[in-house]
This record gives C-alpha cells, structure tokens and sequence, in this order.
C-alpha cells in the first residue's frame, strides 16, 4: 500500500473514531500532497514525492517545536509533539546515525575532499543519495565533522 494510500485510510479510520488531532494532522499532509500535484502540473505524485512532502511537514513540526520551547509554550510543545509523532507514521524509515556517517566517509572518498572547501561537492554528492532518508541537520554536521579534522 503506498503512503497516500494508507493516509487515506487512516483518514477514514481517524473521521470513525473522532481523534482530532489525528484528522488534523492527515488533512494537512493530504493539503500538502494536493498543493504538490497542483504544482506538478495536475500529475499524480510518486512514493518519493509523497514522502518529501511527509518529510517537509515533519520539519515544520519540529521547528514549530522549537519556537514554541524557545517561548515557553510548553502546552503548545505538547500537542506539537503529538502531532509529530502521527506525521513520523508516515515518513520513510530514517537511517541511523551510523549509516549516514558511513555514507558520508565513502562519498568524501570518492571525490577526494580533503578541506571545508570541498564542502559544497560533498553535500551536493551526499543528498540525492540520502533523500528523504535522513535529516540535512545531521549530514550537514557528519560532513563538517570528517572535512575539519
């Protein structure tokens, strides 16, 4: 079952059970998805486009996270958190921290970086590889990390 299909179901099983955030939270990914097929030119999205517009919902998620901490809204924290958790459902499995290093090692390898100079090549290189697998925060660091020392 592919995930636009599952949000839709559990769209219907959230709408039976009357689980309000939960239906929050699906109608905006579906919002999302719809605005990305407006833009895509009417074209149904792929699995992988679908799963980048899951991905940007839970960043905005985390981020709202964020703000809200930052002004001690710690009601807010909690239902965000909430929300987090649904949307993460409905993203891809992430890969752990230990992959992504790797990843990284063998992409700075393999077009021979050697300083921060390099460091624009090796993302570029990295993220299509990575897409939707892992958070751009923690490759970003990962990068930094191997090219200073």
């Amino acid at each position: 079952m592919s995930v636009y299909d599952q949000l839709l179901s559990d769209l219907k099983d959230a709408m039976k059970a009357r689980d309000k955030v939960k239906l929050d939270v699906i109608r905006g990914i579906k919002a999302q998805i719809m605005n990305a097929e407006v833009d895509n030119k009417g074209k149904k999205l792929t699995d992988e486009q679908v799963a980048a517009v899951v991905m940007r919902e839970i960043k905005q998620e985390k981020e709202s996270i964020e703000e809200f901490e930052k002004a001690g809204r710690t009601d807010l924290v909690d239902d965000q958190k909430a929300k987090l958790k649904i949307a993460e459902a409905y993203a891809p499995k992430q890969l752990s921290e230990d992959e992504v290093e790797k990843i990284v090692t063998e992409t700075i390898s393999q077009i021979h970086a050697e300083s921060m100079a390099d460091f624009g090549k090796v993302m570029g290189a990295i993220m299509p590889k990575v897409k939707g697998k892992a958070d751009g925060s923690v490759i970003n660091k990962l990068v930094k990390k191997q090219l200073q020392s």
